[in-house]
């Protein structure tokens, strides 16, 4: 189709439209123009497009339009449409980008997710909604306790399959996947198309139209890759002066302790910071995110649990303090930044015995960044993230964001985008929906740890269970989506502390 096809043109009913519309979306994403047409007809769709490419309202568009002229009708315990996803924080999005679409539909929805209690779930369930967007693990132990069937799904969406596939979910995915009719229509999206995700399309995708929408390697166009080669006592400094800058930054390291560190002496430094990792609550992971989101802390140090959970789309600089294992984590990382049609830059530092695992680690990326070797005074990095050098003092809690400071010369830094909060001053994207809730087993691969059982949006965060030392920013809170309290039901998996907690399903 031509670049300027509408929704209206590939079948999307006007109603649906128009929510898109309030919410600034008005042309289809390559991803979108491709798969609609299939989907919307009822076929079975493999899909494969980067992160941030448009897969959700790829699937939830045709979802809602097919069950608003389904027959069928909301009935107790037994759903309609199912979404599988590998994460809470993840459920949580799909969620906040489905409630417009369902509510102008008359159709109604239910996150289903461990690490919280299961009480809220299962009444909303028993009450009957047509749309239940779930993490494997928890949907399992429902379905093994009786509060839900999947015999009258006519819809099922898997999303995000091959994170599934990375954490271990495909024998507990199988098994939901064997209860839901074969006559029902499935879709499939993935970031990639490997072979765990192949045989799994051809057991349970029938005749399915294949449809990919970017290569597979490659990040966007928008993104300006560079690696920084610094010594090892030159590390800190220059990282230092790039979070000082205007904007917001993701620092990306390899382990919980990493993050923890950095973000403690970039707050002793004055660079408000906030940290995300497996040892941090719910109610902690909120609160970082919340910090994130209103710009009290325009700083986030993480782990590669958020390189897929986090959905911010200003962040303008992510910097990888620790070099990824592995080059899948290098795009997703790197695709925090560029999102929603603005730039990014993306920044590797490198110390001397990292060149050779950098330099396989790009080629596999399929980039080719610039490589210079830099220190603290390095003009460079004024280029990278430009604007004034601020060092205003640690993050604290419940401190309201400041006025937005300007970049150098007067003009708002480019790597905020048009009409984005500035420094610490806008609470605009404040009550942003944010994935709340991650994995922590890629932590725990970092560190030579093999992932536990459990369902994939509960594997641990250990927080659940108890509160870690040291990890909660600060000290506000607010519930999280589809949670009444933040106990622990059945389903979650405590990883970082070495713990499980009675989950049915998963690795």
């Amino acid at each position: 189709m031509s670049p300027d096809t509408t929704f209206g043109a590939l079948g999307v009913p006007a109603s649906l439209i128009a929510v898109l519309a309030e919410r600034g979306i008005t042309s289809p994403t390559p991803i979108q123009t491709a798969t609609l047409p299939d989907s919307l007809a009822g076929r079975d769709v493999l899909g494969r497009g980067r992160t941030g490419s448009g897969k959700t309202y790829a699937f939830l568009l045709p979802l809602v339009a097919r069950l608003s002229v389904s027959t069928s009708r909301r009935m107790p315990s037994r759903p309609r449409a199912l979404i599988l996803a590998p994460t809470r924080e993840l459920v949580a999005q799909i969620e906040e980008s489905l409630a417009p679409l369902a509510k102008a539909a008359r159709l109604t929805s239910r996150t289903v997710f461990g690490g919280v209690g299961q009480s809220p779930q299962v009444t909303a369930l028993r009450a009957g909604v047509d749309i239940v967007i779930a993490c494997p693990g928890r949907l399992e132990d429902l379905i093994g306790q009786g509060h839900v069937s999947l015999d009258a799904i006519e819809i099922t969406i898997l999303d995000e399959a091959d994170h599934m596939a990375d954490l271990g979910f495909l024998p507990v995915v199988r098994r939901l996947l064997d209860r839901t009719p074969r006559t029902g229509q499935r879709m499939l999206f993935s970031a990639t198309l490997d072979a765990g995700i192949d045989v799994l399309a051809k057991r349970y995708l029938t005749k399915p139209v294949t449809h990919q929408a970017d290569s597979a390697q490659s990040p966007v166009a928008e993104m300006d890759h560079h690696v920084l080669h610094v010594a090892a006592d030159a590390h800190f400094p220059v990282l230092k002066d790039l979070t000082a800058a205007p904007g917001r930054t993701i620092v990306f390291t390899r382990t919980k302790h990493r993050a923890k560190k950095l973000a403690r002496q970039l707050n002793a430094a004055g660079v408000p910071a906030v940290e995300l990792h497996g040892n941090l609550s719910q109610n902690a992971r909120t609160r970082t995110m919340d910090a994130f989101h209103s710009g009290a802390a325009e700083t986030l140090v993480a782990t590669d649990i958020a390189a897929r959970g986090i959905h911010v789309d200003d962040v303008g600089l992510v910097i990888h303090a620790d070099p990824p294992v592995e080059h899948k984590a290098y795009l997703h990382r790197s695709g925090r930044t560029a999102r929603a049609g603005n730039s990014g830059t993306v920044v590797t530092m490198m110390l001397d015995e990292q060149r050779a695992e950098v330099r396989d680690l790009t080629r596999k990326a399929g980039i080719r960044p610039t490589t210079t070797r830099v220190d603290a005074t390095h003009p460079l990095l004024q280029s990278l993230a430009p604007g004034d050098r601020t060092l205003p003092g640690p993050y604290v809690a419940d401190t309201p964001a400041p006025a937005a400071r300007p970049s150098r010369g007067g003009q708002p830094s480019k790597r905020r985008s048009a009409g984005g909060p500035g420094r610490r001053g806008d609470n605009a994207s404040a009550g942003a929906s944010s994935r709340r809730g991650e994995v922590a087993s890629q932590d725990r691969r970092a560190q030579g740890a093999s992932p536990g059982r459990g369902d994939g949006n509960a594997q641990n965060w250990a927080g659940d269970r108890h509160t870690p030392s040291g990890s909660a920013p600060g000290r506000r809170s607010r519930p999280s989506v589809g949670t009444s309290n933040g106990r622990p039901g059945g389903g979650a998996a405590g990883f970082s502390a070495g713990t499980r907690v009675g989950s049915r399903g998963g690795r």
